[in-house]
């Protein structure tokens, strides 16, 4: 079994990203290099949609290694990132005794890495937990550290910053994606390119019957690439005091579609792609971008099954309203991530809300395609 490994730089906090098809299988000696003991108790927190598939199968490997394995199942999607489900969990985590030593495991996509990250973060003041993703989309959230639950007014107000003890990124697990969330993962993975890598670009556009199919090498190298650009970048800027917030790019448009919806309606890859489609339109219209960058933006997105078009049943205004919620805005101005060429993006700060809502209200009526 070939295993591509990484490293997130980050002092005496750095840890390792494992890539591989079948790790599942070599969790125990894993965590075993990472100094994780028998004597270790653990907690393994999934959904109800990945629980059938892995649970019992990495409990069953991490018992008969002599760990003391616990879990806890939860609803899938994106509601469960909420105070009950936190609760719930910490609740859990009390009830089978964890103690500062004890490590919780996030097996899932990224809403079971954020909430188990979060519970990880703030148990007795924080414990280990390691991510162990198994969607396309993790590939993104599960590295870097940010771990958070939704507020109704807002996704990932309520969070903090914790890093794993290391990611284990099994790339079988992605065979059980369905279409709709395969799509979703290729949204972080191009964002990745759009933000830091032309190259990385044109090979998305060059190769994307291998990808979608998930084809072995392509697949890898795409996940590879794209943690390696999010590390790098964590690794100088962990607490997103500068750098670190171009990973943002679309974020601001796509958290708001995701909270006015109350997460339900659009994924989070869905509504980043509409969101950096958007961010792309409105670099053109301010002059900050090379022309035509909107029109390829969108054709990449396209490309991979991802929506670009504006999403029934948003109010342009409410929208806005719901990206000057977002954690970015700093005394009421409105901060956003927005490209100046394919590969390369900025923080433009106190962007004009004028020029936003008209851009929004031309997307909405069709008149800016």
């Amino acid at each position: 079994m070939s295993i591509q490994t990484l490293q997130v730089e980050l002092a005496e906090r750095s840890y390792p990203i494992y890539i591989g098809e079948g790790l599942l299988q070599q969790v125990a000696v894993l965590f075993r290099e990472r100094g994780v003991s028998e004597r270790n108790s653990l907690l393994i927190i999934t959904d109800q949609h990945v629980a059938p598939l892995y649970l019992d199968g990495l409990r069953d490997r991490l018992a008969q290694a002599g760990y003391q394995v616990k879990s806890a199942v939860v609803a899938a999607g994106e509601q469960a990132k909420s105070f009950s489900v936190y609760e719930q969990l910490m609740t859990e985590a009390i009830s089978a005794g964890l103690d500062r030593k004890s490590v919780i495991l996030a097996l899932g996509g990224g809403v079971i890495g954020d909430l188990a990250g979060f519970v990880a973060a703030t148990y007795m003041r924080g414990i280990p937990f390691v991510q162990i993703p198994t969607t396309l989309l993790a590939h993104d959230s599960s590295v870097g550290g940010k771990v958070a639950i939704n507020h109704s007014l807002g996704k990932n107000l309520i969070g903090a910053f914790h890093q794993p003890l290391m990611v284990i990124y099994d790339t079988a697990a992605l065979h059980t994606l369905p279409e709709r969330e395969k799509a979703a993962g290729f949204a972080e993975i191009i964002k990745h390119g759009l933000i830091a890598d032309e190259a990385f670009v044109n090979w998305l556009e060059q190769n994307v019957d291998p990808l979608w199919t998930l084809q072995a090498g392509y697949i890898d190298k795409a996940i590879r690439q794209g943690c390696a650009i999010k590390a790098n970048i964590v690794s100088a800027d962990e607490t997103e005091q500068g750098q670190r917030a171009l990973l943002n790019l679309g974020h601001t448009f796509g958290h708001a579609f995701e909270a006015l919806s109350r997460y339900a309606q659009l994924n989070h890859g869905e509504a980043i792609a509409i969101g950096m489609t958007l961010a792309a339109k409105l670099a053109e219209r301010l002059g900050l971008a090379e022309a035509g960058i909107a029109v390829r933006t969108k054709k990449l997105l396209a490309s991979y099954r991802l929506p670009t078009e504006w999403p029934t049943g948003f109010a342009p205004e409410q929208v806005l309203a719901a990206m000057k919620r977002d954690k970015k805005v700093v005394q009421g101005q409105l901060n956003l991530v927005l490209p100046r060429a394919i590969g390369q993006v900025e923080v433009v700060k106190a962007v004009d809300e004028q020029s936003v809502l008209q851009l929004m209200r031309d997307v909405q009526g069709g008149k800016d395609r």
